[in-house]
């Protein structure tokens, strides 16, 4: 038996110990035969020479963590536990946590067409993915947006979709321009609300540093140091799709989301997701994911109606 004590630098105790020293508790069950006392900066540690060595090297851990993600929370104690043959799994792409929901539940790739999306964001700059409603690509597109930006590896994230009906019916919404976009704009809005904590979120809009615009507001911009999604990519044109592909700047990532089974054009021909698609298949940094039926990952029946709907 012996004593350590473990001091922490350049960090708010409270930002590893959580409210009430939950993470801490958190941490100290998977010890039992170990007394640690939290007393300020410092963890004084009381048991066997194994068991301190063991606390100490999870701690560490955690506080590495902490850099990547805005609040740590016991899922985040449990998952060092969980995946100890794997110390470095929160850093990796695959079946690894993308980023922390604001419950403290992992996001990450729930399928195999998912996790080779998220490898290609990794690998590419320009990204295509495609397939039925209900496969998750949005919500992963934006939970690696988010991710990137609590890396500090982007300075703001632009969500984007094409206002289909930007014309005289847009113009009998009550309310200003932001109140009649906002019903298009309503599921990005869903998912940055389960990464981001409300105020925070609110915070990140005022300043700029997460915009949410229609198409036609990308015109004319140089997007750099960005995560950029299109989302609803469908029901863009080739002209409009060119026009979005060519704000790349520097630094930038760029998502195109879509499901060609969903054109709500006037005319279906005039998509220009796929025409797009082909015309840059051929292009290093470009990667196309295509979703199937099989990648649903909303509730069983949606699968079931996607299905009988294709098939009438």
């Amino acid at each position: 038996m012996s004593k350590s004590t473990i001091r922490l630098e350049a960090i708010d105790p409270i930002e590893i110990y959580g409210a009430a020293n939950k993470n801490l508790e958190a941490l100290c069950s998977y010890f039992p035969e170990l007394k640690a006392v939290a007393r300020g900066c410092e963890i004084i540690l009381d048991g066997k020479d194994e068991d301190i060595e063991k606390f100490t090297a999870k701690l560490k851990l955690l506080i590495e963590r902490r850099q990547h993600k805005m609040n740590l929370t016991p899922y985040d104690v449990e998952d060092l536990f969980e995946n100890e043959d794997r110390p470095d799994r929160f850093r990796l792409c695959g079946d690894s946590v993308i980023v922390h929901g604001n419950d403290g539940k992992p996001i990450k790739a729930r399928n195999r067409t998912q996790e080779e999306m998220v490898k290609a964001y990794f690998e590419n700059d320009l990204i295509f993915a495609v397939g039925p409603a209900g496969t998750g690509k949005t919500y992963i597109a934006i939970a690696l947006a988010v991710r990137a930006l609590k890396n500090r590896e982007i300075k703001r994230i632009i969500l984007t979709r094409p206002a289909v009906e930007a014309g005289e019916r847009l113009g009998f919404l009550p309310g200003d321009l932001k109140d009649k976009l906002d019903p298009y704009l309503q599921p990005l809005y869903d998912a940055l609300g389960d990464m981001i904590p409300p105020k925070r979120l609110q915070e990140f809009m005022a300043e700029g540093t997460i915009q949410i615009a229609p198409l036609a507001y990308m015109r004319g911009r140089t997007l750099d140091r960005a995560c950029v999604i299109l989302d609803e990519a469908q029901n863009t044109n080739l002209g409009q799709l060119k026009m979005f592909l060519t704000r790349m700047g520097c630094d930038a990532k760029f998502i195109v989301t879509g499901d060609a089974s969903q054109i709500d054009l006037p005319h279906k021909g005039d998509s220009g997701l796929l025409k797009g698609i082909e015309l840059t298949k051929n292009i290093k940094g470009v990667k196309t994911i295509f979703f199937k039926n099989e990648d649903i990952v909303r509730h069983p029946l949606v699968a079931k109606i996607v299905k009988a709907f294709e098939q009438a």
